[in-house]
């Protein structure tokens, strides 16, 4: 076999690990009961395209996404493979990332209860009240200004220009975006977000005087997160993995 031969066949495997990651992210957010209807919007990039990437199609739940129903669309929203198409907000978003963060081939937009309370707080900063916060020391980026519903592609850019060189942004009034170099790492990172703002919230419900992790502290303990986290990050999303196998196994179809 030739090696342009060789090159194909790696991509199409490589789509395929892609594919089911993406479906086994809709699975879990669904069933930690992030899901929003039919909003919300994981996408990652298709491998060896840079202009295109992989999205549900607009109308089905993320319980009904399976490797082989996630449609490619390109940057400017034309389906390229698979039937449906993408939603508005959706392709200004995560195109305009994916355009302008290269390093962001992951990109997981959606509204989880916890981490959308934050964003809609005054003072919508996380504080540092629980070691699980610390993972997200100096990690975070902040867009608080909120202009409505992301229906033009320069909204898209604004998005990805105050997202920057971090991984995970807060959106005011709105939600989260989590991207990273796969959709292992992007989820790791939604979860212990969303655990993080769980355990912040509880907090400010008792009505009791929340006790800050000194700044000290945070970056020693940020920095021993870190030195975990690849072998944290496989072996997460493979335990989830395994449970979808066992109770929800067409998720890989």
């Amino acid at each position: 076999m030739s090696s342009t031969a060789n090159n194909i066949t790696s991509l199409v495997d490589v789509e395929r690990q892609v594919r089911i990651d993406l479906a086994a992210a809709h699975r879990l957010a669904s069933r930690m009961r992030w899901q929003d209807g039919v909003y919300n919007h994981f996408t990652h990039a298709v491998p060896g395209h840079a202009n295109q990437f992989l999205v549900k199609p607009h109308g089905l739940l993320m319980n009904e996404i399976t490797a082989s129903n996630l449609i490619v669309v390109d940057m400017d929203g034309k389906t390229v493979s698979g039937d449906g198409f993408v939603e508005t907000s959706a392709l200004h978003i995560h195109a305009a990332i994916h355009m302008d963060v290269p390093a962001a081939a992951c990109v997981l937009h959606l509204h989880p209860p916890y981490t959308t309370w934050l964003t809609c707080l005054q003072d919508n900063r996380l504080k540092l009240t629980h070691q699980a916060a610390l993972r997200f020391h100096n990690r975070i980026a902040y867009d608080d200004a909120y202009g409505g519903l992301a229906m033009a592609r320069d909204e898209g850019h604004r998005m990805a220009t105050q997202l920057g060189n971090h991984n995970l942004m807060l959106h005011a009034n709105h939600g989260v975006t989590s991207t990273g170099p796969s959709v292992a790492h992007a989820f790791a990172d939604l979860y212990d977000l969303e655990k993080s703002c769980r355990n912040y919230y509880l907090g400010t419900c008792s009505g009791m005087a929340q006790r800050e992790i000194p700044e000290e502290t945070a970056e020693i303990t940020a920095r021993q997160y870190e030195s975990e986290r690849e072998q944290y990050v496989e072996l997460s999303f493979e335990a989830w993995k395994r449970q979808l196998d066992k109770e929800e196994p067409d998720y890989a179809s």
